[in-house]
């Protein structure tokens, strides 16, 4: 069985009197695909704030790439990526100066840095354009060059928050390519999004009503739970407030 890399127990923020996330208790295993699902106020953006050292909880407890997330944040930011629907890139640096900004930011060394930009280019079929500014990219170069970036150290996990808002559905199938493939290394992925179709590539999904765990399983047990013939009726249901007992 692969290792726990992520464990939460009761873990809850309040901001005075409102619960943002309440009582949250959920393990993602190595190189699992997890997906993080909810309405819009679910508790979905704390919850991995929390997760990526970013916000102090109000209590409970949680480990991210075997770091303690009240002690070790630094560690934790260290030891992960994060891609968010904007990409977390600058349009007005070039492909390559994108590169080598963000390698510095996870503290690789110049030698390697380099190393990897020539790597990273050539595998993305990027080299052409390695001078351009980013801003001139199709938008489905910019994801895929996003999601590399985030894994250029090599990080236990990486969280993607809505990493496919707005691209068209051939764009999103080929970034779950790379999910997959990068899922098949042993990168363990912890994903957002609102597109029904994509829980469905999910190992696992963690529904979020109003900031509590509401379900957590596989995408079929949930459906053969609910009688749903997909994700989008299981989300309704939920989202409804016709939770099963």
């Amino acid at each position: 069985m692969s290792e726990t890399v992520i464990h939460t127990e009761k873990l809850s923020k309040r901001f005075g009197d409102f619960v943002a996330v309440d009582a949250l208790s959920f393990s993602v295993r190595g190189g699992e695909i997890f997906g993080f699902l909810g309405a819009n106020g679910a508790g979905k953006t704390t919850a991995i704030r929390m997760l990526t050292g970013l916000l102090a909880p109000t209590s409970g407890s949680a480990t991210v790439a075997g770091f303690d997330l009240y002690t070790s944040s630094e560690q934790i930011k260290r030891n992960i990526g994060y891609m968010s629907q904007r990409f977390s890139l600058y349009d007005d640096l070039t492909v390559r100066e994108n590169i080598r900004f963000f390698a510095g930011i996870y503290g690789l060394s110049g030698k390697v840095i380099k190393e990897k930009t020539s790597s990273l280019l050539e595998t993305l079929g990027l080299v052409e354009v390695a001078d351009a500014r980013l801003a001139s990219l199709p938008l489905g170069w910019k994801q895929k060059l996003a999601f590399s970036v985030a894994i250029l150290h090599e990080p236990k996990i990486v969280f993607l928050d809505e990493p496919t808002g707005g691209v068209d559905p051939v764009t999103r199938r080929r970034f779950w390519d790379m999910i997959y493939e990068a899922s098949e290394r042993g990168l363990t992925i912890f994903v957002t999004t609102h597109y029904m179709d994509e829980a469905e590539y999910c190992d696992r999904l963690c529904i979020m009503v109003n900031g509590r765990a509401a379900v957590l399983d596989t995408p079929e047990a949930m459906k053969r739970h609910y009688g749903a013939e997909s994700m989008n009726e299981v989300f309704l249901h939920l989202a409804r407030g016709k939770q099963a007992e």
